[in-house]
């Protein structure tokens, strides 16, 4: 036992190595974006398919995976996600048609679903104690919380450099190495007490919910969000989910058991990720489209434009977010946080046509990534922490599966709200960058405002130490 737990810090960084890479892939292809378009002949709206490819299967499959987890072994579902990642990448990086290129973004999120909805319970047992619990949350949160932005530098400096292909390629050396040392270093499975059967029926109806959901979500800004597609979709994720909950109320090894969400303080975690994940798309996509379309960034500049958030929020992310949350308790840490990322949001209200990057830019970055840095810790200690250790890997992905819900809804709707604001403006005789910033002010204010409802709900967390 004492060997098994020198190692565990070492079995920490191959477990957030492992999470970088997927939380990269959310964001790193944004950049490179017209260089595909360019190189494959993809047109506007087909696209948004090499986005929204990953975001459905990686949506669609996180609740199934958290539980096969449990059920089968944390490590070996995060070993198997990592080399399904990992061959996927490598489809993409050599995809020379649109459809090659969809189809390994599916698969990649499919991968990358199993090694979200696992890695977090994997951390969870390897540090039961409770302030090296919330050093190891510190850790793991700054990957996740950070990995994001990182993605967008890296896109940059990859696609400006070498090629589109190598955003997907760079990931084959780290999923070789994160697979060999978790195959040494990550806990083998134990019996935690939960029925080995597989409840079908829920994983069919839960996952196609799932699916059909997040397909309407993130095709709703192409067919609108008032069409019978959309709507439609909607409703029949809807009527599915409804019957996913009678058939947990009657088999007797459900796939998710309801009673977890009689956890208040999980309940209320999952609904600030969701808001919190919302509004951090928003600011993070729009800002980049800002500082490209209307201050006129190149792809590089735009990546590096993020590094101070990047560079804070792992100065933060270390060791000071743990140290707070031992001093001061989860939610006073966490309402600081967002207090923090509300704040650098509502910022970009105020964005004028010729920013400045110190002026104009740089404050909201070093306010995401003060907040980013202290609030991604104690969220996730408290969606975890009241949780057994049977249904770890169930409640892991359920707050993974509300961030990317949150994060897609968020974006789509931002997106769709500053696009139609552009419009409007653009008929009223506004100057195309005026009215293009114009839009963009609408979707900041509205994210703005998913922040403050989660500081609200943060107020609303039982107090606790740990």
């Amino acid at each position: 036992m004492s060997k098994f737990s020198d190692k565990r810090w070492i079995a920490l960084i191959v477990l957030c190595l492992g999470s970088l890479m997927i939380v990269l892939d959310t964001t790193i292809v944004n950049v490179a974006l017209p260089s595909i378009r360019d190189d494959l002949g993809f047109t506007e709206s087909t696209l948004a398919w090499v986005v929204n490819a990953y975001m459905l299967t990686f949506g669609g499959f996180l609740l199934l995976g958290g539980r096969l987890g449990d059920l089968f072994g944390h490590r070996k579902l995060f070993l198997m996600g990592i080399v399904l990642f990992t061959l996927a990448s490598l489809g993409c990086g050599i995809a020379s048609t649109q459809t090659m290129l969809i189809v390994g973004r599916a698969i990649q999120g499919f991968g990358g679903a199993i090694v979200a909805a696992v890695a977090l319970s994997l951390v969870m047992n390897l540090f039961t104690e409770s302030g090296e619990r919330a050093k190891a949350m510190g850790v793991y949160g700054f990957v996740n919380s950070g990995g994001g932005t990182l993605g967008v530098l890296l896109g940059g400096v990859l696609t400006n450099w070498l090629s589109w292909n190598w955003i997907f390629l760079v990931n084959l050396p780290l999923g070789i190495l994160v697979t060999l040392l978790g195959l040494k270093l990550l806990p083998g499975h134990k019996d935690n007490g939960a029925s080995r059967n597989l409840d079908i029926a829920g994983a069919v109806t839960i996952t196609s919910a799932m699916l059909l959901a997040v397909y309407s979500i993130v095709n709703g800004n192409t067919v609108g969000w008032d069409s019978v597609q959309t709507l439609g979709g909607l409703a029949g994720a809807l009527a599915i989910l409804i019957v996913f909950i009678a058939i947990e109320l009657k088999v007797k090894a459900p796939l998710m058991p309801l009673g977890l969400f009689k956890l208040r303080s999980m309940v209320t975690a999952d609904l600030i990720a969701m808001l919190w994940s919302a509004a951090m798309f928003s600011w993070f996509f729009l800002s980049a489209l800002y500082l490209q379309l209307v201050l006129g960034y190149t792809p590089l500049f735009v990546g590096l434009a993020f590094l101070p958030c990047n560079v804070i929020m792992a100065i933060l992310s270390l060791g000071m977010s743990a140290k707070l949350v031992t001093r001061f308790g989860i939610r006073p840490t966490l309402i600081a946080g967002l207090t923090l990322i509300t704040s650098g949001l509502g910022l970009f209200i105020l964005a004028p046509l010729d920013g400045t990057f110190v002026a104009n830019v740089m404050p909201s970055m070093i306010l995401f990534g003060l907040g980013g840095g202290i609030a991604f810790n104690p969220l996730l200690l408290a969606a975890m922490n009241d949780v057994k250790p049977s249904e770890s890997g169930l409640a892991s992905g359920v707050i993974n599966t509300s961030f990317m819900m949150g994060g897609a809804l968020g974006l789509a709707v931002l997106a769709s709200l500053a696009s139609a604001r552009t419009s409007s403006l653009l008929a009223d005789g506004t100057e195309q960058l005026e009215a293009l910033l114009g839009g963009y002010h609408a979707a900041f204010f509205v994210g703005t405002l998913f922040g403050v409802l989660a500081i609200v709900l943060a107020m609303t967390l039982k107090k606790s130490k740990n």
